[in-house]
């Protein structure tokens, strides 16, 4: 079963497969999606792997996760609780599986079926006001006895107190890092409490997987990801809070901002999000009001199955040469890359996934692309 998004559980060998092909050398969420796009299962990326990379310019192939490293890894995993799920089975988020880089195969700890119910995100400041850590812990509980778990990063502020406020009623905690790599430490203690009562945590790094900060926003992506909207209590300019509210933005999510003082500089996050159009919020009624809607209508998942039109099997040299020869250090658009090549989209597209396994390419937001 490749299908990226499938109803039926995993056999052991596809959770091996999924986990070689996500752990292996410069394969992220979106190539891994690309790649079994392109090949129709798992098992063949795998084997094409090395000969995408040399295509690529790639001195030499990189590194292949291997079966056994994967076995450990599950196995590992296991012992701590922690089981590997993929898109589609029961206890993956279904909205985090719409979006386009979601996880090929989510760890949860905990109990799944808290994952499946719908969720409203609360982040903040690290370094919250009285009032803002007040607040974000009334939101969460009301939230909570409203039927939603709430959903943040565990960290140290706000995440913390809308944690602690809905642990009776069911909380989720994000991890940067791998289970058994909590940051910051003293929070094993609040994700122990999280655990046992109907909460769960998640995490798509591996086991040892210190959290580094770039890892930060790629774990507010599946904050956002999972949830039906985002809630910003405090967040100063420049805060890792908006990056979760921005995302949330493009994944097509509802963005709520508390309001603060404008001699608050942990306010001056939120309220520039009130002015660009995010929902204000001083109620847990002004998020029930605009998510109620949105509960009603189904979830939208992407299709799974391979189209042989999004890539070609082998393009021309020469057509390799003008799509690299077009690339530099500015990010451009795949869409300006067809444009100003002639090439079709399918050649780009092939290309551009060449140079990305060869280590040769950056993937930015909105679609923009640029040489490493």
């Amino acid at each position: 079963m490749d299908a990226i998004n499938s109803t039926t559980e995993l056999t052991e060998a596809d959770r091996i497969d999924r986990l070689r092909l996500i752990r292996s050398d410069n394969v992220g969420p979106r190539t891994f999606r690309s790649l079994v796009d392109h090949f129709g299962s798992v098992r063949a990326a795998l084997e094409r792997l090395p000969d995408l990379a040399r295509r690529g310019g790639a001195a030499r192939s990189g590194r292949i996760h291997s079966t056994d490293e994967a076995k450990a890894e599950l196995a590992a995993s296991r012992k701590l609780g922690v089981s590997w799920l993929a898109p589609g089975e029961d206890g993956y988020p279904s909205r985090l599986a719409t979006i386009d880089d979601a996880p090929p195969l989510l760890a949860v700890r905990g109990h799944a079926a808290s994952l499946m119910r719908p969720m409203i995100a609360i982040v903040g400041s690290r370094n919250a006001s009285g009032a803002g850590l007040k607040f974000a812990g009334q939101l969460a509980r009301e939230l909570g006895e409203a039927g939603f778990v709430i959903i943040s990063g565990l960290a140290r502020g706000v995440d913390q107190a809308a944690h602690r406020a809905s642990i009776a009623s069911g909380t989720v905690a994000v991890l940067a890092g791998g289970h058994d790599c909590i940051y910051p430490p003293e929070h094993e203690v609040l994700l122990a409490a999280i655990l046992d009562q109907d909460g769960a945590g998640i995490s798509e790094m591996p086991l040892g997987h210190e959290p580094r900060a770039c890892d930060f926003p790629r774990r507010n992506r599946l904050i956002s990801g999972a949830c039906l909207g985002v809630v910003v209590v405090e967040a100063a300019q420049r805060s890792g809070s908006l990056i979760t509210a921005r995302m949330a933005a493009e994944q097509g999510r509802e963005v709520f901002a508390v309001p603060g003082s404008p001699l608050d500089p942990r306010a001056a996050g939120t309220n520039d999000l009130i002015k660009q159009g995010a929902t204000l919020v001083t109620e847990a009624a002004d998020v029930i009001n605009a998510i109620q809607p949105i509960l009603e209508r189904p979830v939208m998942h992407p299709a799974g199955e391979p189209d042989s039109e999004l890539f070609e099997s082998d393009p021309q040299g020469h057509d390799r040469d003008q799509i690299t020869g077009l690339l530099g250090p500015a990010p451009i658009g795949i869409d300006d890359l067809v444009r100003m090549s002639g090439a079709s989209p399918a050649i780009v597209r092939t290309v551009l996934l060449e140079l990305e396994l060869a280590g040769r390419l950056e993937r930015h937001g909105g679609g923009l692309v640029s040489l490493l």
